[in-house]
């Protein structure tokens, strides 16, 4: 019987194995630098190759109106628009505007959720790049309240 130990260890050493080979995917890494230093929602779509954004209906975000932890927000970012490429996640009040970014190819619903950090309220915005860079958006305000005290 192995330890949890042993087995760690021999989890390691299969994946070193399978990066030296080339088996293992070394694309998952993608960061964009520029963008995720941006400190507004404009300049980090630019980063990401978008023209300045125009709102839609066809963008969806989802969110809670009050956050009662800032540490964990629940976010989601669709669309229905056809010949996206990219779906950027940004929080407007936040240090680095750009949360995630999620590249979107024809066998992928542009469809997303994640979690976020948010230090104060602010407008978070859901925004759709096209294939020929025009950018589409759509923002709602959450409220973080500072303790869960929710006021």
């Amino acid at each position: 019987m192995q330890t949890r130990r042993e087995t760690l260890k021999h989890s390691a050493a299969v994946a070193g194995l399978l990066a030296s080979t080339g088996l293992f995917p070394q694309y998952a890494q993608a960061f964009d630098k520029a963008a995720f230093d941006a400190k507004s929602v404009a300049e980090a779509v630019k980063a990401m190759g978008g023209s300045a954004p125009v709102e839609s209906k066809d963008v969806t975000i989802t969110g809670p109106d009050i956050a009662e932890n800032g540490a964990v927000v629940p976010l989601g970012v669709s669309t229905s628009l056809g010949n996206v490429k990219r779906m950027l996640l940004l929080v407007e009040k936040n240090p680095s505007a750009l949360i995630a970014m999620f590249n979107v190819t024809p066998e992928v619903e542009a469809n997303f959720a994640t979690r976020s950090k948010m230090g104060q309220s602010s407008d978070v915005y859901a925004v759709a790049i096209t294939n020929d860079g025009k950018a589409f958006f759509a923002k709602k305000e959450v409220k973080v309240t500072l303790g869960g005290c929710g006021g």
